[in-house]
């Protein structure tokens, strides 16, 4: 892997907005013509092969490559704003603003309700290559997610824990 935490190798130092609506479309029709059942197999799919040389430097950092990660994602990201802190046996990512739900807010678009549970769905597939656990509280625009080591003995998720979003 390179020098950054993220598998990108672009060099430009924003990502681009408009990914959220192309994902939201993504969704919407994996939804449609998948089902949930399929929707939830393709991210599944997604967090353990396409982020594999993340999750493995993830199980070779353990949770400072976390942090890492998802401190180089948040900058990337327009108009998010999220706290990334290391505590000994988790990281906590609280979205205080999601740019995601954001930027798809401000360009009218039709959010799929079931859009929050994307994170939860390829963070635990990504966490659990790594050898750790993941849980997410919230939605619909500011959560947090966590990602432990099986020592911090987080609780299962609970699905009523994640919002969906509001139309």
């Amino acid at each position: 892997m390179s020098a950054s935490p993220l598998p990108y190798t672009d060099t430009k130092p924003q990502g681009s907005a408009d990914f959220y609506y192309a994902t939201n479309a993504t969704f919407r029709f994996l939804l449609a013509r998948l089902g949930e059942d399929g929707w939830r197999r393709y991210l599944r799919d997604l967090g353990r092969d396409y982020f594999a040389p993340v999750n493995r430097a993830w199980r070779a950092g353990g949770l400072p490559a976390v942090a890492a990660y998802w401190r180089a994602f948040f900058a990337a990201e327009p108009g998010g704003e999220v706290e990334v802190r290391e505590l000994p046996e988790r990281v906590e990512i609280k979205v205080r603003v999601c740019p995601a739900i954001l930027h798809l807010r401000a360009g009218n678009r039709g959010i799929v309700r079931e859009y929050c549970r994307h994170c939860h769905i390829l963070g635990e597939a990504r966490a659990a290559e790594a050898g750790l656990q993941m849980r997410l509280s919230g939605g619909d625009g500011a959560c947090v997610h966590t990602y432990a080591t099986p020592a911090a003995a987080l609780p299962p998720q609970d699905p009523a824990a994640i919002r969906e979003v509001a139309s």
